[in-house]
């Protein structure tokens, strides 16, 4: 009975009437069902798949209260429908506890015309029951047998209460069915209805219609002429109320179809921008891991560069104290020698002078050798000072190529706002190191840049132009707090692009599933159309051949007519002559 909207209904062929002098049999005659696609199993026209074995039952008859409460369903039933008036028979309070025979018989029959009301018992309760039962599909007409139902009653009353409960619940169903009270909830669970909906209409009607021909046997050929007659209108209906149905669907296909082609224009637009965002999520990895180098370095950097003033500093001031005890001495050597020239020289104090001489002799050779290793010392310190000075160059030659690369160099760069990041590393030409101040020839000939003026080395802002700690570092950690949160950003909306991406992708999985499930149901369709097709020509194959053989009849009858007119005529002359 459920049926997607989407599906296109295709009206069942036009039904074919033959003529039958046998009664008109139940609506619930097997037939093939008029379901489309997979919903056809839950159709209410299916045909139920045969049963092998006997089903157990699983309502517990045997409880007396259940037995109770199905009997009292069942009265009630019985008595809102008129019952007593309509099969002239009186119910008692024992009527579904222990009831006779002819309860039983009287209550079968009022349910069963409850389902069908143009059926006409003629025969037996045993040998009319187990072919409506089969009709109706219960579940458990093989526990049922011929020997129990010419004996209804006793022990295996639970069983026959439980068979008019049953139909008592399939009456209800169907009249529910009929005034439409399951549309809601079929809708509801994805089911649509209208295909069986307008099937069962056309039944219906058609039936009663069909009921309604009274069987003219002296001209079989006109009575199907009328019933013809009489059931094209419903065909006719049920044919215009397909077409309104389909229409309703096509519609619905054009729009689902409008709806895919946008969405693959979207996912086509999306994949365009996406080999750019991933050049700009690489360009962005490298540049942070660029700038994260930098700052390690320039950290390491700064460390070492206090480190390398401290021991300058500490060296200096060791040169400087060595100086001054080397002036003290001769300022010590030039007093001494204007007492003694005051005073007048003798041989005790030109044996003192000598000791004293020879004394400070060893002091300026002790002196000598100790600024001999201050001097190899502060050698040692200025070729470690002008290799950092090399690197330090270097360092300032990295860093600049760097800013061009983020693009903060020169001032007019994007991300500079305007400031000056570019450093210059200055490097005056000072004295000779080593000949001014050590009186040493030794040093190199870069001694003189490591000098501010003769007598003080480069502080920080004597070689760079710009506080890296101060300003550059605060900024430079500003531009990556507002790199980080574009590129946050642009993740951010990479994501939501994916997931957009993914959920277009889920949607037009789902719009493609239901085209294959409405090509399916097409095709089952389809099928459904070519059996009704096949079943249809052979009725009417049937239908031919019946009519040809009743024609043969008829002449052969008309033979017959004549030869006894004619030998009643000659009976008749024969008489007159006589």
């Amino acid at each position: 009975m459920p049926g997607s909207l989407g599906t296109s209904i295709a009206p069942p062929a036009q039904p074919q009437f033959q003529d039958s002098t046998q009664r008109r049999s139940s609506v619930y005659s097997a037939r093939p069902s008029m379901g489309l696609g997979p919903a056809a199993n839950h159709s209410f026209f299916a045909t139920a798949p045969p049963q092998n074995t006997i089903p157990q039952d699983p309502r517990r008859l045997k409880d007396p209260a259940t037995r109770a409460q199905m009997g009292q369903e069942v009265m009630e039933f019985l008595v809102q429908r008129n019952f007593e008036l309509e099969m002239k028979h009186t119910l008692t309070h024992k009527s579904m506890s222990s009831p006779t025979q002819k309860d039983f018989n009287m209550a079968f029959q009022f349910l069963y015309h409850c389902i069908d009301p143009a059926y006409r018992f003629q025969k037996n309760i045993d040998a009319e029951v187990p072919p409506l039962l089969k009709q109706m599909r219960y579940p458990f007409e093989k526990n049922i047998s011929k020997s129990q139902l010419a004996a209804v009653g006793g022990n295996n009353w639970s069983t026959f209460l439980g068979l008019l409960h049953w139909m008592m619940q399939l009456a209800k169903m169907m009249e529910h069915y009929s005034i439409g009270t399951y549309d809601d909830a079929c809708a509801e669970a994805g089911y649509d209805t209208a295909a069986d909906r307008i099937t069962f209409e056309f039944l219906s009607d058609a039936y009663r219609t069909w009921l309604s021909i009274e069987d003219d046997e002296e001209d079989e050929e006109e009575a199907e002429k009328e019933a013809q007659k009489l059931i094209q209108p419903h065909v006719e209906a049920m044919a215009a109320k397909f077409e309104q149905a389909n229409q309703h669907n096509l519609e619905q296909v054009r729009i689902l179809e409008a709806e895919s082609k946008a969405l693959q224009d979207q996912i086509e637009e999306l994949s365009k921008s996406a080999p750019r965002l991933a050049k700009l999520d690489e360009t962005i990895k490298v540049l942070e891991e660029d700038q994260a180098k930098f700052e390690s370095y320039n950290d390491s950097l700064g460390t070492k560069v206090e480190k390398y003033e401290h021991r300058t500093k500490v060296l200096g001031e060791e040169i400087a104290r060595i100086e001054q005890e080397l002036a003290d001495a001769e300022e010590d050597r030039k007093n001494l020698q204007d007492m003694v020239d005051q005073q007048g020289i003798t041989i005790q104090d030109i044996d003192r002078m000598n000791t004293e001489r020879k004394r400070l002799q060893a002091g300026v050779e002790t002196t000598a050798i100790r600024l001999d290793e201050c001097r190899e010392v502060v050698h040692d310190k200025e070729a470690e000072a002008g290799q950092k000075l090399a690197e330090l160059e270097e360092a300032v030659s990295r860093y600049n190529s760097l800013g061009y690369q983020i693009g903060i160099i020169p001032s007019e760069a994007p991300n500079a706002h305007g400031q000056q990041y570019e450093m210059m590393l200055t490097v005056n030409k000072g004295p000779d190191f080593g000949n001014s101040q050590m009186n040493s020839s030794q040093a190199s000939s870069d001694s003189d840049r490591l000098l501010a003026d003769s007598a003080n080395g480069y502080q920080p802002h004597h070689l760079l132009n710009l506080d890296l700690r101060g300003s550059v570092k605060n900024n430079i950690i500003s531009l990556r707090k507002e790199i980080s949160e574009r590129r946050s950003a642009a993740l951010e909306q990479d994501m939501n692009n994916h997931d957009l991406l993914d959920k277009i992708k889920e949607a037009i999985d789902d719009k493609q599933a239901e085209v294959e499930t409405l090509g399916h149901r097409v095709r089952a369709a389809e099928e459904e159309f070519e059996k009704t097709k096949e079943i249809t020509n052979a009725q009417k194959m049937a239908s031919d051949a019946q009519i040809e053989k009743m024609e043969k009849e008829l002449a052969r009858m008309r033979a017959n007519l004549t030869e006894s007119v004619q030998l009643m005529e000659q009976r008749e002359m024969n008489t007159n002559l006589e």
